[in-house]
């Protein structure tokens, strides 16, 4: 098994699948995969419906990555709007190859000043490839966000990769936030699984849950230390050699409000 063309093909797929659902203002980045010197592009849009008479989101981007020597070098860029406010949002990353066990990434990203997005954010992951066959990998992430309001979050991430004889691959995560001012401290998780094979189709099923510190909301509002829930079920499918599509289906509910949306992009592996 080429595990790198695995995971990488395994990473590209959960992007494409959860990252324009995620409110960034919240949210750490998923721990990386190990990277292949490969290249692609992939554009999305998405949309979003909310309860409790919150304004539905809509979500338009494009995200790509390119392999530079042991180096994946990656980039996204999205025009969104939520809670009735436009935004901007652009984010680079790094992924390097250290050594046949280890690698690492490093990202960041910026927002235009829309309240759900950060003023500024940096995520860090190094990963350690465990078990004689190097299908276990062990993650440990840090993250440092600032919001335009000037609330601060901080974040330490715990999480580990299984890629078992295909198809079947399986992660989880823990994620401890401490948010400022207030110093609320927060826990999230989540849990999924990936069957099919790079190439052909791939199935994901993810579910997260826990608390979170700090969620904008528009008009100046915030929601502040409450539980949430989040599924994502999601189709990656090759229609070519190097190109397909993506449709996935997502619901996120918390005290305030239940959100529901789908995605739909197409993918371009490039030689």
């Amino acid at each position: 098994m080429n595990l790198a063309h695995t995971c990488w093909s395994t990473l590209v797929f959960a992007l494409a699948a959860a990252s324009p659902w995620v409110a960034r203002a919240q949210d750490a980045d998923d721990a990386p995969e190990p990277p292949a010197p490969t290249a692609g592009i992939e554009a999305y849009v998405n949309t979003q419906s909310l309860s409790n008479g919150y304004e539905d989101w809509y979500e338009t981007g494009v995200r790509g990555h390119v392999g530079v020597g042991n180096h994946v070098l990656g980039m996204e860029a999205a025009a969104m709007k939520r809670f009735g406010e436009n935004g901007l949002y652009v984010g680079l990353s790094d992924t390097v190859t250290i050594d046949e066990d280890w690698f690492a990434t490093l990202s960041i990203g910026a927002g235009d000043g829309a309240s759900y997005l950060p003023s500024y954010r940096v995520d860090a992951f190094i990963n350690r490839k465990l078990l004689a066959g190097r299908q276990l990998i062990a993650t440990l992430g840090a993250g440092y966000y600032r919001a335009p309001d000037d609330h601060v979050d901080r974040n330490i991430s715990l999480g580990a990769t299984y890629y078992f004889d295909a198809p079947w691959v399986i992660q989880g995560e823990i994620r401890f936030n401490n948010s400022s001012p207030g110093s609320v401290k927060t826990r999230q998780q989540f849990l999924a699984a990936t069957w099919g094979h790079a190439g052909k189709t791939q199935v994901t099923a993810r579910y997260g849950w826990g608390a979170e510190g700090y969620q904008a909301i528009g008009g100046g509002a915030s929601l502040v230390n409450f539980d949430s829930r989040q599924s994502q079920l999601s189709f990656r499918h090759w229609l070519g050699p190097r190109w397909g599509i993506t449709a996935a289906l997502e619901r996120y509910s918390n005290p305030y409000y239940v959100r529901k949306g789908a995605t739909l992009a197409l993918f371009w592996e490039l030689p």
